[in-house]
């Protein structure tokens, strides 16, 4: 039962969007999903409640005073293949609690420098998660996000994460279909599945299903 992070310093680099797609590609490929919304707006569960589609079906929200996150992963990971859970921004002590639950950080970035400035942050949450628990987990990944590659930040911004020494997973663009298929409700995959939106989620999942595999 692997249990994903999707976190990130700084709000508005696609975290939300980001677990939400997986949740649906990983439903995909036959999976059982849990998607824990740890963050105090509660964007998942406001998405999921837009529709009647898959997010409707597997998000819950985690209250702040509630169980400390790490049992509520655990718990759901009891009736998952897989739990995602969406972290929020400004808040370390949650991001930290996640890695030291978590067999996978994802951490998105968008290409402003101040994108790759909050990046450090939760790189450094991650490391020092790992350290603390005398292990390789969590593995850690960045996720080149909301990116548009009409421009040079865009299309640098895979060599500027490569730089900081973690691997780096397919991108994500920055397109208008993904916040359509928020307001349906709707993961991008039920909302346009020929879209390349779609197509890029999907490339991310297989990548990211790869690691989880090892």
């Amino acid at each position: 039962m692997p249990i994903i992070a999707v976190a990130g310093r700084k709000g508005g680099i696609g975290k939300s969007t980001i677990a939400g797609n997986l949740a649906g590609e990983f439903a995909a490929m036959g999976r059982t999903v849990a998607v824990l919304d740890a963050d105090p707006q509660h964007s998942l569960v406001a998405w999921a409640q837009q529709g009647d589609g898959l997010l409707a079906r597997c998000v819950s929200k985690v209250a702040g005073d509630g169980e400390p996150l790490r049992s509520v992963a655990r718990q759901a990971g009891r009736n998952a293949d897989i739990v995602l859970i969406d972290t929020p921004p400004g808040a370390p002590e949650v991001v930290y609690e996640a890695a030291l639950v978590s067999d996978l950080m994802l951490l998105p970035c968008g290409p402003s420098p101040l994108d790759l400035f909050a990046l450090k942050e939760a790189l450094s949450l991650s490391l020092k998660a790992r350290s603390t628990r005398r292990s390789k987990k969590p593995r850690i990944r960045f996720v080149p996000s909301r990116v548009s590659m009409s421009t040079n930040l865009g299309r640098s911004l895979a060599s500027s994460l490569q730089d900081m020494g973690k691997k780096v997973l397919p991108p994500i663009g920055q397109r208008v279909v993904l916040a359509e298929a928020v307001a349906a409700g709707m993961t991008v995959a039920e909302f346009a599945p020929t879209s390349q939106a779609a197509e890029e989620f999907h490339e991310l999942a297989k990548a990211v299903d790869k690691i989880l595999k090892k």
